[in-house]
């Protein structure tokens, strides 16, 4: 899904940044970086008030709302 020789950080900060076109590697990024904040807010409460910028949360959102419809 993402480009394999980098990393799924350098990808969406890429892509925020508008160094990179947003697409399908930027958000997949996202999502992946999505599941990483996840499992170790699972793993520690320590992690939990961890969040993304406004700007990935927005994409996140515009993300699962493409999947939903």
């Amino acid at each position: 899904m993402y480009d394999q020789l980098q990393e799924p950080v350098e990808v969406l900060r890429e892509g925020m940044d508008t160094q990179r076109l947003m697409d399908e590697n930027v958000v997949a990024s996202a999502v992946i970086l999505a599941g990483r904040l996840q499992s170790l807010k699972m793993a520690n409460p320590a992690f939990e008030a961890i969040t993304f910028s406004p700007e990935v949360e927005t994409l996140l959102a515009a993300h699962m709302t493409a999947v939903a419809n």
